[in-house]
């Protein structure tokens, strides 16, 4: 058995009206929605339910709205936590994963650099340090893969913490 508290916070995907993916919910927030008819249930965890003094509900994983929300414009936070994980915690020039990494200003602050999801990478220390205060090209170095800023979608795939398997038709990962 399960202990309660653990499952009212678990992760709940959230759909619009047209099934496309909107956030990401706790088991709690997901059955308010239903109860107060604002989403149905699309898909539940497997014979797991949530027990009150009168009723049992089932325990959502993926609920979709009733009404359409229209989605106009949405930007991920740029932060430290968010560029690691958009470049997958691994160094961008030399590939490096599971070592000490800082983030790196593509083209420098000095040389009029900017704080932007397309200026900033993770970067390990030794290539840090080796690329100092020039550019790649300056440093004879080449990035992996070139920095964009994330789409709503990409950021539900890979910032939802290891989506669970009924998610990844929703969020195209299949």
């Amino acid at each position: 058995m399960t202990d309660s508290s653990s499952m009212i916070n678990r992760n709940v995907l959230v759909l619009n009206q047209t099934y496309e993916p909107l956030h990401i919910c706790n088991v709690k927030r997901a059955i308010v929605l239903i109860l107060t008819q604002k989403a149905t249930m699309v898909k539940t965890v497997n014979h797991q339910v949530l027990r009150t003094v009168n009723t049992t509900y089932p325990i959502p994983t993926i609920i979709r709205i009733q009404k359409y929300v229209c989605v106009q414009r949405w930007e991920a936070v740029l932060n430290k936590d968010n560029i690691f994980r958009r470049d997958n915690h691994t160094c961008q020039y030399c590939g490096a994963k599971g070592v000490p990494l800082t983030i790196d200003h593509v083209i420098p602050k000095a040389l009029c650099g900017k704080d932007t999801w397309t200026n900033l990478v993770t970067a390990c220390h030794s290539c840090n340090n080796r690329k100092g205060n020039r550019t790649p090209e300056e440093a004879g170095m080449t990035l992996n893969r070139k920095p964009k800023k994330p789409h709503r979608l990409h950021t539900l795939q890979r910032f939802a913490e290891s989506p669970i398997d009924e998610w990844r038709p929703y969020l195209f990962l299949d």
